[in-house]
This record gives structure tokens, sequence and C-alpha cells, in this order.
């Protein structure tokens, strides 16, 4: 998920920074290989005990993984709306319905565990938010109908999110292995801004894009913080984020200098994270401990 926002934000840098095009479309074709090869293997792992799919959402790293696949499939909408409205539509509403069924089956086992388990955490955005990904490519197709309803719903959805994280981490704190999805509350925020942007909104994205900062300024103060615990998986949880903002800056390019100057640092920034998060976690998957380590399911 991380790595096809930074290939989209680096498409975004050929118009906002005149970056070369072929930069963009190299990384975004290569991380299509990768994503279309992961998600063999887990589509595989599936039909071998489909009951893995529930098991997997009992678990945080599984809600999150499971989550980042299907929001995956609709960031692969945005990568191919260049090339084939017909192909980008159809990943376009089928990531819809299987973040839809995602989200359901989330609640559902939610209901079902036990009281201690049921506590908000900012993988919450991930799955109840994050529809805000599919404006992405609802928009350029010209669904605005659909992009600016998911605009509402999810940016009422990110409040009750944002509110309940806030009053929670004031009264008990996150443990150290879980701080990571911290960043993750800088996502809606960068997204909401871009789907603005694409909606010809710039009031609303530039503030948008000032919220998204000062979540940045508190991550980036609190680095030693939320990183105190060593690295795990769940450091994915820094990438999208990282890109998601850059692409936000890089897309308010044309309305000054500050935004070209922030959208250059921060897609710098996320061209050397997010590489390096990636592949350290491929190779957990290569070789074969990133599911002991992440308590997933088995086939």
């Amino acid at each position: 998920m991380g790595l096809f926002g930074l290939g989209l934000a680096w498409r975004r840098a050929a118009d906002g920074l005149g970056a070369s095009a072929a930069i963009g479309e190299f990384l975004l074709g290569a991380v299509t290989v990768i994503f279309a090869g992961l998600l063999a293997a887990h589509l595989a792992k599936f039909c071998a005990r489909p009951a893995t799919l529930v098991e997997d959402l009992r678990t945080l790293p599984g809600r999150t993984g499971l989550a980042a696949a299907s929001l995956s499939v609709l960031l692969l909408a945005a990568v191919i709306v260049p090339y084939s409205a017909f192909l980008a539509t159809a990943l376009l509403f089928a990531g819809l319905i299987w973040h839809a069924i995602l989200a359901a089956l989330m609640v559902r086992v939610f209901l079902a565990g036990p009281r201690e388990q049921r506590k908000t955490t900012p993988a919450w955005h991930l799955s109840f938010v994050g529809f805000i990904v599919a404006p992405l490519s609802a928009g350029p197709l010209g669904y605005t109908g659909l992009a600016q309803g998911l605009l509402v719903a999810t940016m009422v959805i990110a409040v009750a999110i944002y509110w309940i994280s806030a009053l929670q981490l004031r009264a008990s704190g996150t443990p150290p292995p879980l701080r990571p999805l911290l960043a993750i509350h800088l996502a809606p925020f960068s997204l909401f801004g871009t789907t603005c942007v694409l909606q010809g909104m710039m009031a609303p994205a530039i503030l948008f894009a000032a919220l998204a900062t000062a979540v940045l300024v508190v991550l980036l103060t609190r680095a030693r913080y939320l990183t105190v615990a060593g690295f795990s998986p769940l450091w994915g949880a820094f990438t999208f984020p990282a890109a998601a903002y850059a692409g936000l800056m890089l897309a308010l390019a044309g309305q000054g200098a500050p935004f070209r100057l922030a959208g250059a640092i921060a897609l710098i920034a996320a061209t050397i994270i997010v590489p390096l998060i990636a592949a350290r976690v491929l190779r957990m998957w290569a070789r074969g401990i990133l599911a002991t380590r992440t308590n997933a399911a088995v086939a």
C-alpha cells in the first residue's frame, strides 16, 4: 500500500515538480507485479482454508493487513486510470465491495470478541475511513457523486475515530509495540485534501493540508516515542501515510512555492523510508517468519 502511494506521488511529481513521468510509471509497474504475486499467495491461502479470513480478522496485524490488501486494489484502480477506464472502473468497484465486506466482518468479529479487546485503534482508519482511497480513481473516472459521498461519509467516521483515540491515548497511552500505528492518523487528512483537490475544492484542500502538516509535526517530534520498541511489521504503518502526505503536497503544488517545497521534501523522505520498510517486511515474508511475528492464521 505504501509503495503504491509512493508511485502515485511520483506520478504527481511529474506535474508538480517537473520530474520525469517515467519514474512514477516504472515504480507503479513494479509495485503492481509485486502486489499481484502477494495477492495470489493470499487468495491461495484463503482457498485452501476459508476460515483463515475470520481468524486473521481477530488479530490487529491481521485486520490491518487485510484492510491494506483491499485498499491496494483501490490504489491499483488509480494506477490503471490513464491506461484503461474500463479496467480501472472494474477494480474500483471490486475494491469497494471487497473492503465493505471486510469492514462488515470486522464489526461482527469485534462485537463477538471479549470486551477487553473492543478498543478503538488508529488501524480503524484503514477499515472504516479507508474508503476515501476510492476517490483517487472515482473522480478521474467521472464518478463525482461517489467521490463526494465517500468524502463526506468518511470525514464523519474519521472525526469519531480521532475523538475516541484521543480519549484513549489520554487515559492509558499506547503500548510501545503498537505505537507505529499512530502514524496512520496522518493518512485521512492527506487523502481528504487530495480528494478535495481532485474535486476542485481548493480551500478545504488547503485546510486539510494544514491539519495533515500539524499531525506530521507531532509525529516527527515524537519519533523516538513511536519507534522505541524497535522494528516490526507494524512499521508498515509509516509507509502509506508518508506517501499520502507527499501526494497531497504535490497535488497542491500549483498553489505556490511552499507546497512545491513541502512536496519535494516529503517525496524525498518517502522515497527513502517506504522502500526500506517494505523491503524488510517482504524479506520477513520470503523467509517465512512474517506469519509468526504477526500471529497470522495458517491454511
